[in-house]
């Protein structure tokens, strides 16, 4: 950040520091400084007085809320940290959840986005994150690019598939949506909504009836093959075809590209995760990874990618309801006591709720306090007519974030947090790299780093272990007790990012993980079947809407929204509708259209367009007067519970 009088002027990306080598994409580019120094930041606490939000002392609103959260039982209380926090403050948030408030019930948006990712990989490999690096996509020989519009939501990492398609790689997209990556790709799979497993054990049946598969790497390496192989009887390929939609040639084709070009990498998003079976999407992923023997190795792999700056870093810090930092489970006796013994004292030993868990008990009146910290639920979970009817009952909710989102409308107490600009800490990439975030200008107006609020609370409700200087010092506990950051300082962070695991001070790193065995020792093929998403099309609701992000705004837009540049090339929410359902419904481009679903309504203007095809139409959620989240399936995967974003019947009509 080049900085002049204590205000942003301009963003330069380092040239020569790993992975963005002198790249942004639009929004990092020219959106940092406006929102960092818009007007409508936060710069003093708030009170619900008389009904009205109005301003209060630091010692005020922080003596209400420690009070307030102090009535109420370890059952009865939640906290939702949040992805755009450093690592230290994302571990102060759950160390206070546990140690404070003595919950497990602490959660974030990594619930609904890429909570089938950690669910899934760690079933199938031991490890729930990008077993490859950023900087090796340009070297793979093939891409299958799969539930990823790459191009809009990372458009650094789309930089390297392009290298690599102009060094020869083979490259396979694979989405509903003819997205710009499809101009880039030999071969594209337009299959349908929530029908990825099918698509993927389509072609893993290709693979091992033409005798494909790495045999010796299935042999050697993994367990569970011939479970696996058994289930792959399930998925002939008229039966594929008929699910997807796909040419069954296109799934032979694709198969043969991928198994015969090596090395091999499968890139993915929230494509893949947003589903009711999005665990069983991610290891499906994983299957055919190891089905060929792209893993362990240089530009292969199983290569999920993260939607915001500390996502990764909010789950690997013990972010989640089931495990501490590093991933250690709090149902582990031995793990339990090794953090008690440094926290002081004893802790809850059964997971908590999760976010939508959460919202759902506030509902019911079983949550009665909530901490939201950076994190805008009313806007960006599933059916959010019912997540607001929930925040409208809690009886005491705290949000804390850099502006008044549509969330904190609901609070009692509001808490301005200073930005990533104005504090110090680290972040963890996708590609799980660790890398510094210094302070540039002073915090705006009377805002304060999210750690130091949380310690200030925490210390008016007596607790110790929270009398942090720095974020260095929270680091250094950091280090102590998560294994796969021991190596990881301040001062070796000082001569540019490195990649867990990295154990001891001596270790370099890990750019690539599973070289020469699996996390959980051998690698294990999930057998699967095909599960059909909670809802299809009927005559009622004949089309289904899929939502997804855009180049120029980030989720719900409490940010890049205030950016006056980007607003003048998207100002509105659309629905992309596809020629041949707009000339049926008598829908014209740039048309007032009503979308309406089991769940609500909206209004938007029509797009159309061939990206869409017929019987699917797509939105984004970045926009609250359009909130594409009223429309959406709140039905939940089994296993990592996140919602169904992207699959939920929708009726079309000219306003």
């Amino acid at each position: 950040l080049r900085v002049k009088d204590e205000r942003i002027v301009s963003v330069i990306p380092d040239p020569d520091a790993a992975p963005n080598h002198g790249q942004a994409c639009v929004k990092g580019r020219f959106g940092i400084a406006e929102f960092v120094h818009h007007p409508q930041r936060l710069t003093s606490p708030l009170i619900r007085r008389d009904g009205e939000l109005k301003q209060a002392s630091w010692d005020e609103a922080l003596d209400l809320v420690a009070t307030t959260l102090g009535t109420y039982k370890p059952e009865e209380v939640g906290v939702l940290a949040s992805a755009k926090c450093t690592n230290e403050e994302n571990y102060v948030m759950q160390k206070f959840a546990r140690v404070v408030l003595g919950t497990n019930n602490v959660d974030h948006c990594a619930r609904l986005c890429h909570a089938p990712t950690v669910a899934g990989l760690v079933q199938s490999f031991g490890s729930g994150a990008m077993s490859n690096s950023i900087d090796e996509i340009g070297d793979a020989a093939c891409i299958l690019a799969i539930g990823t519009n790459t191009t809009e939501t990372h458009p650094v990492i789309a930089l390297h598939v392009k290298t690599a398609v102009a060094r020869g790689a083979q490259l396979i997209v694979a989405n509903p949506r003819q997205i710009d990556l499809c101009r880039f790709a030999n071969l594209w799979l337009q299959h349908s909504p929530g029908t990825d497993v099918a698509l993927l054990m389509g072609m893993m049946r290709v693979i091992a009836d033409e005798g494909l598969l790495d045999s010796t790497f299935v042999q050697e390496r993994c367990e569970n093959f011939d479970a696996f192989k058994d289930s792959l009887k399930d998925f002939e390929l008229d039966f594929v075809e008929r699910l997807t939609k796909v040419p069954r040639d296109k799934i032979v084709e694709a198969a043969r590209l991928y198994a015969a070009n090596s090395p091999a990498t499968i890139l993915y998003a929230m494509g893949i995760t947003q589903h009711s079976h999005g665990t069983d999407n991610v290891m499906a992923t994983a299957n055919l990874a190891m089905l060929t023997g792209n893993v362990g190795k240089t530009s292969t792999g199983v290569n999920p990618l993260r939607g915001q700056n500390n996502v990764q870093g909010a789950c690997d810090l013990g972010a989640l309801p089931n495990v501490y930092s590093g991933y250690q489970p709090v149902g582990n006796a031995a793990v339990r006591e090794k953090f008690e013994i440094v926290w002081g004292r004893s802790l809850p030993s059964s997971p908590g709720l999760t976010l939508v868990e959460m919202l759902e008990a506030a509902y019911r009146n079983e949550i009665k306090a909530l901490y939201i910290v950076g994190e805008n639920p009313a806007l960006s979970d599933p059916d959010v007519r019912h997540v607001r009817e929930a925040l409208a009952r809690v009886e005491f909710l705290v949000t804390q974030d850099i502006f008044l989102s549509e969330t904190a409308e609901f609070a009692h107490v509001v808490l301005p947090a200073a930005s990533f600009a104005e504090k110090d800490g680290t972040f963890t990439n996708t590609e799980r790299r660790v890398q510094r975030v210094r302070k540039a200008i002073e915090p705006i107006g009377n805002s304060k780093p999210d750690w130091w609020i949380i310690c200030q609370i925490a210390k008016r409700l007596g607790a110790t272990g929270f009398d942090y200087s720095h974020a260095f010092d929270i680091a250094e506990e950091i280090r102590s007790l998560t294994p796969s950051y021991g190596g990881i300082s301040y001062q070796r962070l000082e001569c540019g990012g490195l990649q867990w695991p990295c154990p001891t001070d001596d270790h370099p790193g890990t750019p690539i993980l599973h070289t020469n065995t699996f996390a959980r020792g051998k690698g294990r093929f999930a057998p699967l079947k095909y599960v059909p998403p909670g809802e299809s099309a009927d005559e009622d609701y004949p089309l289904i809407l899929t939502t997804g992000r855009s180049l120029y705004h980030f989720h719900t837009g409490t940010m890049t929204r205030k950016v006056a540049d980007l607003n003048v090339i998207e100002p509105e929410a659309t629905v992309e509708i596809s020629p041949t359902d707009a000339s049926q419904l008598g829908i014209t481009h740039g048309d007032r259209v009503r979308v309406s679903s089991r769940r609500g309504e909206l209004i938007a203007r029509a797009e159309v367009t061939d990206a869409s095809g017929p019987g699917v139409v797509f939105m984004t959620f970045h926009f609250a007067e359009s909130p594409a989240n009223i429309l959406t399936n709140p039905k939940l995967d089994p296993v990592s519970k996140i919602p169904e974003y992207k699959v939920a019947a929708v009726r079309v009509e000219r306003v």
